[in-house]
């Protein structure tokens, strides 16, 4: 592999346009089928939420097994996503999401069929190493089989489909249960992905053309183990961490990250100055605004801590069923959906700062939404209009910033690395989710206390909305400099030629 910098054009530019610009007459046929594939792993994150009461009480599994049902599907998934892309930069995009698809179905039927707590354990840590080689075929696919023009309309959808995944797991958890359908109760929630797998099979099959990097090489394994290590040593405890009572190996595993981190990064140097093709390029990694698009995505994805902690306000402090409360994060979820499709007509007024607007009015919604709190008596809900209207400012923000921030990431670097990046952009939002868990719910939890009352519960959850909002404007103001700054075209980086 050459030492090009790949943020600049070359002369070879007007031939790897050409190969781009040959399109796949059946390109939308076939994103819409890896679409699916990136709506099943958060869907399958969120819906197990209201589950876990039927589900202790069926299996009689602890507390500690109740976390591991959702944190060993977070931890795999977070810890390979940048592996899951890289295979399929090397061996195939459409192959390896058809692999992942395959063995996610085979583990939801292991979680529906679980006799016990620890079956149900493996069967969802199965399921998030097979969501991670599934999911990032999507985004990366984007960059390699479609235009330039067609990209943005395609990362709305891609955002639209994303966001409403972790809305309808809410609600679609609880209905499955109420319906108790052919008696399975909370099995229905996993053993629904496998007629959903087979149906996305059927499809994929006759649709689906590969895409790959034009030099694919082996996968580099010394990288690959380096990357599960440092990313273990930071998620792991930053899931387990607080339910455990912060104890001594968490900090120790913690204290670990930055020397795995720096054994990493300076292998992958190495490695690709031999000649080789490191999990992670340091050049791909090194172009203009990458970084600071990366946090932006951090800061972005706090909101992941929205989710849990209304759900915990609305059936702790005012006393609500699964259900309902489930259907209540609707208005936001419509919000979400209806952002990233007007999201391409909005970046004719506001151009690429798009995102940083969309991210102010997801900020302005989840303030009014603390005040709303703060002014509502304790154990009452809201007043609905008002709920309603801010849930869906708060969703319409993050969906409309969505398909940009994506663009912001994926959009800078060759697509010969776009499986790359997507499993780095998708990893990285893992880690916000794990980060805003543990800080952003440990100030929840600091502050309502054991045994709270429905007063300091809803204290607690406006605080938290406006450390969430917080993040949501710093993360705006650093996508306004990189807004500033113009992304080259990807399709005339020196390896942008995507073999077809």
């Amino acid at each position: 592999m050459t030492s090009h910098n790949l943020s600049q054009p070359t002369p070879s530019a007007s031939a790897a346009d050409s190969e781009m610009t040959s399109l796949n007459p059946r390109r939308w046929a076939m994103f819409a089928v890896l679409l699916v594939g990136a709506f099943l792993p958060p869907l399958d994150f969120f819906i197990v939420n209201v589950a876990l009461p039927s589900i202790q009480q069926d299996l009689g599994a602890s507390s500690s097994a109740e976390q591991l049902v959702i944190s060993s599907y977070a931890a795999l998934y977070a810890v390979t996503l940048i592996t899951g892309g890289r295979l399929g930069d090397l061996f195939g995009r459409e192959r390896m999401f058809i692999v992942g698809l395959i063995g996610f179905a085979s583990a939801s039927v292991l979680c529906g069929l679980a006799w016990s707590p620890w079956a149900l354990v493996s069967g969802r840590a199965l399921q998030g190493l097979t969501a991670a080689v599934m999911a990032p075929q999507a985004l990366a696919s984007v960059q390699a089989i479609f235009s330039e023009k067609e990209k943005h309309l395609a990362l709305s959808l891609f955002g639209a489909v994303f966001g409403l995944a972790s809305v309808v797991g809410q609600a679609l958890g609880g209905i499955l249960i109420s319906l108790d359908v052919f008696g399975l109760g909370w099995r229905a929630i996993f053993l629904v992905n496998l007629p959903v797998a087979l149906l996305v099979i059927v499809f994929a099959i006759p649709l689906l053309r590969e895409t790959r990097a034009r030099d694919p090489r082996k996968l580099d394994l010394i990288g690959t183990a380096l990357s599960v290590m440092t990313l273990t040593a930071l998620i792991v405890p930053l899931i387990e961490g607080r339910e455990a009572g912060w104890p001594s190996w968490a900090w120790l595993s913690l204290a670990t990250v930055p020397l795995l981190a720096a054994t990493f990064w300076r292998y992958q140097g190495k490695l690709a100055q031999a000649g080789g093709s490191p999990l992670l390029d340091p050049r791909a990694l090194r172009a203009p605004g990458l970084a600071r698009g990366l946090t932006v995505a951090l800061l972005f994805y706090t909101i992941s801590t929205f989710f849990l902690l209304f759900s915990v306000y609305l059936q702790q402090a005012v006393h609500m069923s699964a259900l309902d409360a489930g259907l209540v994060f609707l208005p936001f979820g419509l919000g979400y959906l209806l952002g990233p499709l007007i999201s391409p007509a909005s970046r004719l007024v506001f151009g690429p700062f798009v995102t940083p607007f969309g991210m102010t009015i997801e900020a302005i919604g989840l303030y009014c939404i603390a005040w709303l709190i703060a002014a509502t008596s304790p154990g009452t809900l809201p007043d609905q209009i008002w709920l309603i209207l801010f849930l869906f400012l708060t969703g319409f923000g993050q969906g409309l910033a969505t398909p940009g921030l994506m663009h912001m990431v994926i959009g800078r670097v060759s697509p010969t690395f776009s499986g790359m990046i997507a499993g780095v952009t998708s990893s990285a939002l893992q880690v916000s989710v794990a980060l805003s868990v543990a800080v952003i719910g440990g100030v929840f939890y600091s502050l309502s206390g054991e045994d709270a009352d429905a007063g300091q519960l809803a204290h607690a959850f406006a605080v938290a909305l406006i450390v969430i909002a917080t993040s949501q404007i710093v993360g705006a103001g650093l996508g306004l400099t990189i807004a500033r700054q113009p992304v080259s075209n990807p399709t005339q980086h020196p390896h942008a030629n995507d073999r077809r």
